[in-house]
């Protein structure tokens, strides 16, 4: 058992929460006899179950009355059904972690009706290969200590910055939700080249490779991203072509217009 918190807890056992079970298991913040889950889904459950290796209930009081710390992992529009069927069993010596998009601590705290630190999260999908970004804010109820204890968890599955809530839907949109913008990005380079009669599969590795390493060059570089593409842009080169046509067609605005659409989106889901 993880000394600080003592058994943790997942409402909810879909890709996420496997992600971040698997993470905390592999790295040892917790060991198995420690970790649950609920999932009404049987045929969800049970895979969940013999892949990690956890107990699994299909009732999420069953779940809460077994552990300390409660992991939020379910679709945001199904919150209030959930809390109003666990709020008698959550007691204020317990610790609530919320991954759910657009939901506000303090609607969490609210609706539970009982004293309780809630940690407010937004991890991504890229979690599952152990390359998340997460971001984390605490709740007026929550001390630091909940807070550190949070970032731990995450640590496990990537990296971890700490935000002001009023902050976290512009995280939703730069991480949350931003990997399938990538993926597009990606996929849409590689049917280009397949138009041009290059193998598809071939093009995806080399299109998704070369986003790693241009990743992978902004964090352990410390360039900024004009400079990087300055280095790779020769003056009347290939590079320079491709950069003007994204340029003329207003790439940056069309990336401003998603980003502040997504971020309005998750502002949506908490009204």
């Amino acid at each position: 058992m993880n000394k600080s918190f003592g058994k943790i807890g997942f409402i909810g056992a879909g890709k996420m929460a496997q992600a971040i079970i698997k993470g905390i298991i592999t790295s040892k913040f917790y060991s198995v006899d420690d970790v649950f889950a609920s999932e009404p889904n049987l045929e969800v459950a049970d895979r969940v179950s013999e892949q990690f290796g956890i107990t699994v209930f299909q009732s999420n009081r069953e779940l809460v009355k077994n552990v300390d710390v409660v992991v939020f992992a379910i679709k945001p529009f199904i919150i209030g059904d959930v809390i109003r069927d666990i709020k008698d069993v959550v007691t204020s010596d317990k610790m609530i972690i919320s991954i759910l998009a657009g939901i506000s601590t303090e609607y969490i705290q609210s609706e539970l009706g009982v004293l309780v630190p809630v940690i407010r999260v937004m991890p991504n999908t890229p979690a599952l290969v152990k390359e998340g970004m997460t971001a984390v804010c605490k709740g007026t109820l929550a001390t630091n200590t909940h807070l550190n204890f949070a970032k731990d968890i995450f640590k496990s599955i990537g990296k971890v910055i700490q935000v002001d809530e009023s902050q976290i839907n512009i995280v939703t949109a730069i991480s949350g939700s931003s990997p399938a913008f990538y993926y597009y990005f990606i996929d849409e380079i590689a049917k280009s080249a397949q138009k041009m009669g290059f193998d598809y599969n071939i093009a995806l590795m080399a299109a998704a490779q070369s986003a790693l390493g241009s990743a992978k060059m902004i964090l352990e570089t410390g360039v900024s991203p004009s400079v990087l593409i300055d280095n790779v842009t020769t003056r009347g080169g290939t590079t320079e072509v491709g950069m003007n046509i994204l340029k003329s067609n207003d790439m940056g605005i069309i990336i401003d217009k998603a980003i502040v659409g997504t971020t309005k989106k998750a502002a949506q889901l908490g009204k």
